[in-house]
């Protein structure tokens, strides 16, 4: 039919034509906010498709999919460009469907938001999105974040004999961040555990229906709620560990916090010291080890009778920080000195390139179990602590310029066949700044030999509102 126009699958007199130019129509008439209808790339996808599509039925194909691909897009999601009042937000941060939050750069990933529950649930649901039957996991343990203790010991069930990751609820109830991942993950069950999906410890929180729970008491007392999660670790392994890692219960959050990632790396259960000596509950769990070695983090926080009271259960190494002369030992050098000991096979020995790492703030201390399943899966990052938002401290400074990935100068030695480096942020810019974040990720650039920065660079001026 020359000098006729063809005409299109929508005006074809397809009963599913109208409503569909309706739909059409009504998305260009539509504003962009969350609440008022389809974004602009919304639009844009779904015409572009409609405009391919050469049935009735393959239009309406066509429209299902591109609304689709706009929901995966981020349309309509409320992003901090599009708060009240329509005015930009400081910060450059998105939250994405799996519950991260910023932008990934060259080196680094930040994951989880404004607080260590969401930063559990942002991780668990990274390592285990629950798409697939390969992507669940086995078991999720379900923590109290009022009880420290019972959460930094339920790291080690995040090691290799479960890879469970821990989510934290609040007292007997759940945050909504906590439920959302219980339900995309969908655990399994644990065979060694009896099938158990969700593993509650000190709390009665209750989960989604249908998942088989066990409980663990979560003592208000370190040592005791330590050595129960000691037992569930042994039952999970099928026998007991031939390493473990002593803390004491005074010393700070922070200087506890790189057991987390040791633990859950290696498999060694965290037990607790005191002041006094050795509580009941830990003699009993490391008798039963039978002369395990014995690994002190934080050392200068436990007393000398206390080591030499340890030293009748097994063989005791303390891991002590190698400051730099006249530097104040802290948080920062005590993970730095936790991620480069090594004692044969234990330890992460973290002295070259080539290496994932965990980045939290020293102020946040229930991002290092929250942390956990990231040392123990992927990349597999020993846990390194900053101070608060920024800047980078002088001896994670040092160490990361110690390890920065280089590459020769030889045609051959190319950056493509080089070792790389990449950094997991934990929490939003309150806990890691994106200044903070922008320094760590040219830090861990592979670059040319002899061009490695051992000190972190000064910030760029922001740029002007």
């Amino acid at each position: 039919m020359h000098g006729a126009r063809a005409q299109s699958p929508v005006n074809a007199g397809d009963p599913e034509g109208p409503a569909i130019l309706r739909i059409r129509r009504d998305s260009g008439r539509r504003g962009t906010g969350p609440a008022t209808g389809v974004c602009p790339l919304a639009r844009t996808l779904v015409c572009r498709m409609m405009r391919l599509a050469t049935s009735p039925r393959l239009l309406v194909v066509a429209l299902v999919l591109g609304l689709q691909c706009a929901a995966v897009a981020g349309c309509g999601k409320s992003t901090p460009s599009q708060q009240s009042g329509g005015e930009p937000a400081a910060s450059a941060a998105t939250v994405g469907v799996q519950g991260a939050v910023g932008t990934a750069t060259r080196n680094t990933t930040r994951l989880g938001a404004a607080d260590p529950a969401a930063d559990a649930a942002a991780v668990a649901r990274a390592a285990y999105p629950g798409l697939t039957s390969a992507t669940r996991p086995q078991a999720v343990v379900l923590v109290d974040e009022h009880n420290w203790p019972a959460s930094l010991s339920a790291s080690g069930l995040a090691s290799a004999a479960l890879r469970a990751p821990v989510l934290y609820a609040d007292g007997s109830a759940l945050p909504e961040a906590t439920i959302k991942a219980l339900q995309a993950m969908r655990p399994v069950g644990a065979p060694a555990l009896g099938g158990a999906q969700v593993i509650r410890i000190g709390t009665s929180a209750p989960v989604p229906e249908g998942l088989r729970t066990r409980d663990v008491p979560g003592s208000a007392d370190p040592a005791t709620a330590a050595a129960s999660v000691e037992q569930l670790l042994r039952s999970a392994r099928g026998g007991a560990a031939r390493q473990v890692i002593v803390l004491s219960s005074d010393a700070s959050q922070a200087l506890a916090m790189p057991a987390a990632g040791l633990s859950a790396e290696s498999g060694a259960p965290i037990l607790f010291v005191t002041a006094a000596g050795i509580p009941r509950a830990t003699a009993a769990a490391l008798g039963s080890l039978g002369r395990p070695a014995i690994y002190l983090i934080a050392p200068a926080t436990v007393s000398g009778p206390t080591r030499a009271a340890l030293a009748r259960f097994g063989r005791v190494t303390p891991i002590t920080p190698a400051g730099t002369p006249g530097e104040v030992e802290g948080p920062v050098q005590n993970a730095v000195a936790v991620a480069r000991f090594t004692d044969g096979v234990f330890g992460w020995g973290v002295k070259e390139p080539g290496h994932g790492l965990v980045f939290a703030s020293a102020a946040r201390p229930l991002d290092a179990p929250a942390a956990a399943l990231l040392s123990a899966s992927g990349d597999y990052g020993p846990l390194l602590l900053l101070e608060g938002p920024a800047p980078v401290p002088p001896a994670l400074g040092r160490y990361l310029g110690d390890i920065q990935p280089a590459y020769g100068y030889a045609p051959q030695y190319q950056p493509v066949h080089g070792a790389y480096n990449h950094g997991w942020l934990i929490g939003d810019e309150h806990a890691i700044s994106a200044v903070t974040q922008a320094e760590i990720d040219s830090m861990l650039e592979i670059v040319p030999r002899g061009q490695t920065s051992r000190e972190p660079s000064e910030p760029s001026e922001p740029p002007a509102e």
